[in-house]
């Protein structure tokens, strides 16, 4: 599907024209360079590869170097493919926050924050000793039983343990576009976006 790269500069919040006050993510996108088109014959599938953000070519792999020059554009800092692109695309070719329109649907990719290793009432909601759960006593916020002894004598997957928290790929679907600024090269969507200010995030309507 048809989508650009962005980057996330915060979140502020609108009145709707009922008066409603919204709370909305503004995503710098593009304009971004497509410096590959895959095909079927060449590749196996179909897809759009598009660069954006500007980067010094001394901090450049001469083979990204090289596969820039090819589409005739300077390095970048975020690469990212785009399958089943609505409309053609021909290599260099730029393009823009036009692509989307006010009032449609977009779906946001990011990454989360990462919060560390983290226990088992911030990473999975357990009450902790104020609520009794678990049949805890006095060790607070501790999980308590993992199940039983001599059988199966193993803990099973899937768990719900301390561990690591946040830092996933997580895919936030139809929000709105709210407002489309081509003089920045912004685009406001409804609601919140993984990731922290200044993350990269993919687009795609």
């Amino acid at each position: 599907m048809s989508g650009l790269i962005g980057k996330k500069i915060g979140m502020t919040s609108i009145f709707s024209a009922a008066g409603k006050n919204v709370p909305c993510t503004i995503i710098e996108a593009g304009p971004c360079v497509v410096t590959q088109v895959k095909t079927v014959e060449s590749d196996g599938y179909n897809a759009v590869q598009l660069a954006f953000d500007e980067r010094k070519e001394k901090h450049t792999s001469a083979a990204m170097d090289g596969h820039f020059k090819k589409a005739s554009t300077t390095p970048k800092r975020k690469v990212a493919e785009f399958r089943f692109f609505e409309t053609e695309r021909t290599l260099g070719e730029t393009i823009t926050v036009d692509l989307f329109n006010e009032g449609e649907f977009v779906d946001v990719m990011g990454t989360s924050k990462g919060k560390g290793f983290q226990g088992v009432v911030k990473r999975h909601g357990f009450g902790g000793v104020g609520m009794g759960t678990h049949g805890q006593h006095n060790r607070m916020r501790a999980p308590g039983s993992l199940g039983a002894s001599s059988y199966p004598s193993r803990v099973f997957k899937g768990m719900r343990m301390a561990g690591q928290t946040g830092n996933k790929r997580v895919k936030v679907q139809n929000l709105v576009v709210l407002k489309v600024l081509p003089e920045q090269n912004l685009i406001v969507v409804q609601g919140a976006i993984p990731g922290p200010k200044g993350s990269y995030v993919m687009i795609e309507k």
